[in-house]
């Protein structure tokens, strides 16, 4: 019996154009003055001292890239920070996602969030959603610091911090590789297929289209 739900962010609850046409050029537009501002801040200081040669030119070239490391994914989230306290960002949630959670909530089920981007990004994204504050409702923000998402031994580390077991979490992504890794280490799965981000199924993982369409799996 599933008692657990994990769940990706970015094609998952929220639409992938999102982060990369509203977050990723908010953060690169603000990364030089909040640096200017802030980078002798001992939080911001701490992130730069992990960052090799030149801090500015090296984060640029990673956000180009978009690269999944934990320096980067930090300071973003504290530039979102700002964006979503200004009221420049709010975090865009699909319809189905908000009144699903809220159930799944309120049944008594355990939520948590398992992204690339950083703890912080993750929280501020629900707490500032298009639905109201949903931060309340998750018990984990799991990030990059459990590994990469599609190794097998980061789900085994969740498992271990939120102290659930693997067979009773259900793991919900858009990406097959995710969803393997997860499998991997012995979590339920599903792949969410939604067709306005344009996802493909990959035929190795049940599949829903929307969160309400998850509840199939939870009622097996």
């Amino acid at each position: 019996m599933i008692t657990h739900i994990l769940t990706d962010i970015e094609g998952t609850t929220t639409a992938i154009a999102f982060v990369h046409r509203s977050l990723f050029p908010y953060a690169a537009s603000a990364l030089e003055e909040f640096l200017a501002r802030h980078g002798e801040e001992p939080e911001v200081a701490a992130i730069l001292a992990d960052v090799p040669g030149d801090p500015l030119t090296t984060l640029r070239e990673w956000m180009a890239a978009d690269a999944k490391v934990t320096p980067l994914k930090a300071l973003q989230g504290l530039i979102w920070n700002q964006g979503y306290a200004d009221g420049a960002l709010r975090g865009h949630l699909w319809p189905d996602v908000a009144v699903e959670l809220r159930a799944w909530h309120a049944r008594g089920l355990h939520l948590a969030i398992y992204s690339s981007g950083s703890e912080q990004a993750q929280r501020l994204l629900f707490r500032h959603s298009e639905a109201g504050d949903l931060e309340p409702l998750f018990e984990g923000f799991f990030d990059t610091r459990m590994g990469a998402k599609r190794e097998a031994q980061s789900y085994t580390r969740i498992t271990e911090a939120w102290g659930a077991e693997p067979a009773r979490i259900l793991f919900l992504s858009d990406v097959a590789e995710e969803l393997d890794a997860a499998r991997a280490a012995g979590f339920a799965t599903c792949q969410l297929v939604r067709a306005e981000d344009g996802t493909k199924p990959s035929g190795r993982h049940p599949e829903a289209a929307d969160f309400k369409a998850v509840n199939r799996l939870l009622a097996a």
